[in-house]
């Protein structure tokens, strides 16, 4: 639960996966189609493109908020690749499985490896899916 929202992003879709979306600012508008792998054309992004880009980034910056907890700040060269699967589950319906593949550079392993699992454990996108998908952390 927040305590203070200090931030909101809103963005509209239509035709859901074959479509289009954009945000209330206009900073971003995307064409939607679902991936050939789907049956569709991939001739526009998909809502799990979208969903491992944010995941990427807002990683990476938690990564950088660390200091302040006594973790080492990640190196300039630090990437995070999201990699978002969609499937059946056992249960019916479709479900995500996500791998954050983490590379920090020259950084020793042990303190990277505290790293990236002190940012899971803050890092607002891995709160909010937390015990619903699974997430699969590795180093590069």
């Amino acid at each position: 639960m927040l305590t203070d929202c200090l931030y909101q992003a809103s963005a509209t879709a239509t035709g859901g996966r074959e479509g289009q979306a954009s945000t209330s600012d206009g900073s971003l508008h995307v064409w939607l189609d679902l991936p050939a792998e789907l049956g569709g054309r991939g001739h526009g992004n998909n809502p799990e493109q979208l969903f491992a880009t944010g995941y990427a980034a807002c990683f990476l910056s938690t990564m950088k908020t660390l200091k302040n907890q006594g973790h080492a700040l990640p190196p300039s060269d630090a990437r995070v690749t999201a990699t978002v699967g969609l499937g059946p589950r056992p249960e019916g319906g479709f479900g995500l499985a996500i791998t954050l593949l983490v590379s920090l550079p020259g950084m020793d392993p042990n303190r990277a490896q505290a790293l990236m699992e002190a940012a899971h454990g803050a890092c607002p996108y891995s709160r909010a899916i937390a015990g619903n998908v699974p997430v699969h952390l590795s180093l590069a």
